[in-house]
């Protein structure tokens, strides 16, 4: 099963991942393709199979899934049984909803934190197989933080009063005897707030340490046996691991600080605390009063009360857990072949231009500009989907998904399948590297992908469509679309991050000092401009430090795919034809435009807010803006003077 399982940082998305459920908080022509693919989805899981796929076991059991999801008078009508017999038995229940009953002697903090780990609910850190930075061909243990911290940030600025109604509304639905809710709130809010203390007082430099280790150093790192929940924890999967296995552990200092937080409070208040972590992640799949107390809060949170249908939320699900079976479905009915052809021709004239603008660079000394070269030209670009899910033979697939067997109703067969997950993401670790494989991304997400650690760049099938790409579209609108895309993917590879990686994707240092000091020169002028962009709709300002590496991407992106663009019209004069209402624009004119189309984004303030709090991306209207007011092409195109407008004066550039 393939699993993301590399940090962020070593796969760098084109844009922010943003879960279906709060696609109405934001709508773009990106979200727009999400939404019309979780109405194919649904069409795909709910129709007959066809010849082709009808042998597929891996096929019937994700239509079972999607069956299973959509029943929901089955789901009403078995209410929480699954899910607090599931609480009671295996994790020791739920002091909030036992009132004085609960026997703090009872609590095992490892065991707990062992259990949440098998059902891929990491509390305070996750746990998960990736690729060994200092060797990219062999597979390491990974342990960082856990979204949790950025949740508690998000709803302690977005209203706590709405977190805490949430909490109460939700427990009460479970329960009529309400004798100690007030006070295990109380509790819970405490711990947080004291999380939230801990968090801000860390020096960003030590959220951003790494420790390189083997498991059996593993608890001279991180307080408490480490060690021994790492062994526990992957005998889950059958997986036995030793001593000199090596673990990667990011911000150790702040993984150490959480435990002693946790060492001082009570049994009652952690038991409390992780039972309610992991009944916020199961909501969205119990009866409709539990989503619908769910949605009350994040509605505060994202600003949003668009609901999506129950077909397209169960589609969505399907997809995200058995993501290869949707993909075999959709490129079968709905991916034209010739569209693999067509953006590997794109992707190979960009590079050519990024290697010219290589060569011509000031900043970059010789030696610097060869080692760039070969590793822009070893960049592996996966297109559309893994090869094996084209023709008609199901073997891997159904290999992947053999446990995969939904035969209940939907609350047993999600928890088998958040199991079955977890389970394939350890089993990676004895597994070879497998150049094949798509790590990642999956061809049924609309984004795009470069991972350092495979000098690789990804572009899913589910993202070369309308308005990015289309096989029958004039070239200038498909490389001022998907081309830029395109550009960015490869312009990751030789910035900030993309420095610290070699050809074959190991982290090795490969500019030279004065190569590198130049560089830093160059983002200085990035920095300040972007530090001068303000988002009016919530009145606040970019930070350019904090975009700056996807900044440069953009950057470059537009120049390259310009450029090829112009080049492969200088081959095929009079190929690409103007479209009806809108003769009066000229070819270069209209590259701009859908560039600038593609980037066309409203959102609600609380998205703006999340949005500036979180990513790494600019703003999309800066995504449009900052890239053309440093283009001098752009200037021409419109006829644009330097100074006025959009066009700067001093405009930055490093490639």
């Amino acid at each position: 099963m393939q699993t993301h399982s590399e940090a962020n940082t070593l796969c760098t998305p084109l844009h922010r991942r943003q879960s279906s459920r709060f696609l109405g908080s934001e709508q773009s022509p990106t979200t727009q393709i999400a939404k019309n693919l979780g109405h194919t989805f649904a069409d795909l899981l709910s129709s007959s199979p066809s010849n082709r796929t009808k042998k597929s076991k891996a096929i019937t059991n994700a239509r079972r899934l999607y069956s299973s999801c959509i029943d929901e008078d089955t789901i009403e009508t078995e209410d929480v049984d699954v899910i607090m017999s599931m609480i009671n038995k295996e994790l020791g229940g739920w002091p909030v909803l036992q009132g004085s009953a609960w026997n703090e002697s009872t609590f095992d903090f490892d065991r707990l934190m062992l259990k949440l780990s098998q059902y891929n609910n990491y509390i305070f850190y996750t746990v998960n197989t990736g690729v060994d930075e200092t060797n990219s061909s062999i597979r390491s243990i990974h342990i960082r933080p856990s979204k949790l911290i950025l949740d508690i940030l998000n709803h302690y600025s977005k209203g706590i009063e709405a977190y805490q109604y949430f909490f109460k509304n939700f427990t009460l639905a479970l329960t009529d005897d309400s004798s100690t809710i007030d006070d295990d709130l109380i509790a819970l809010i405490g711990f947080e707030m004291d999380l939230v203390k801990y968090i801000v007082s860390l020096d960003k430099l030590d959220l951003h340490e790494t420790v390189h280790t083997t498991v059996g150093n593993l608890s001279n790192t991180i307080s408490f046996d480490s060690s021994n929940y790492i062994r526990r924890l992957y005998l889950f999967a059958n997986v036995s691991v030793i001593d000199a296995d090596i673990v990667i552990v990011d911000a150790p200092k702040f993984l150490h600080g959480i435990s002693s937080i946790i060492d001082r409070k009570s049994p009652r208040t952690m038991q409390n605390y992780m039972i309610w972590r992991f009944m916020m992640n199961r909501a969205w799949y119990m009866p409709k009063r539990f989503r619908n107390i769910l949605k009350q809060f994040q509605d505060v949170v994202y600003g949003t009360s668009t609901a999506e249908s129950r077909t397209i939320t169960c589609a969505n699900y399907v997809n995200t857990m058995m993501s290869l079976t949707v993909s075999k479905l959709y490129i079968d009915e709905h991916f034209h072949k010739d569209a693999r052809k067509e953006t590997t021709k794109m992707i190979n004239n960009i590079r050519k231009i990024f290697i010219t603008m290589v060569n011509q660079s000031t900043w970059m000394d010789s030696t610097s500009k060869i080692i760039a070269i070969k590793k822009a030209q070893a960049i592996t670009a996966k297109l559309g989907y893994p090869d094996y899910l084209e023709g008609d033979d199901m073997t891997k697939l159904d290999k992947i998904y053999a446990e995969y067997n939904f035969n209940l109703s939907y609350m047993p067969n999600v928890l088998s399948a958040i199991q079955l997950h977890t389970k394939a993401n350890l089993q990676m670790l004895r597994y070879p590297i497998d150049s094949k494989e798509w790590t990642g991304i999956l061809p049924t997400n609309v984004n795009a992908m470069h991972r350092l650690l495979a000098n690789e760049i990804l572009f899913p099938a589910a993202i070369l469509q309308t308005p990015l790409f289309d096989k029958d579209a004039p070239k200038y609108l498909n490389y001022g679309g998907i081309g830029f895309f395109m550009g960015h993917e490869i312009a990751h590879g030789f910035g900030d991050e993309g420095k610290q990686y070699d050809l074959n994707g190991n982290k090795v240092l490969w500019w030279s000092k004065a190569t590198d000091n130049a560089f830093d020169t160059r983002k200085k002028c990035f920095i300040e401009q972007y530090n001068n962009y303000n988002l009016t709709q919530v009145n606040r300002q970019v930070d350019g430090e904090q975009t700056l590496d996807e900044n440069i991407a953009d950057d470059a992106a537009l120049r390259q795919a310009f450029f090829a663009y112009q080049q492969w019209a200088k081959t095929h004069k009079n190929v690409d034809k103007k479209l009806p209402g809108l003769t009066k624009y000229s070819i270069e004119q209209m590259f701009f435009m859908n560039f600038g189309h593609t980037w066309c984004t409203k959102m609600t303030n609380e998205a703006a807010h999340l949005y500036m709090d979180r990513d790494v991306h600019s703003p999309e209207q800066f995504r449009i803006n900052g890239p053309t007011s440093n283009f001098v092409e752009f200037d021409r195109v419109f006829g644009c003077k330097t100074g006025q407008g959009n066009s700067r004066v001093n405009k930055c550039n490093v490639w």
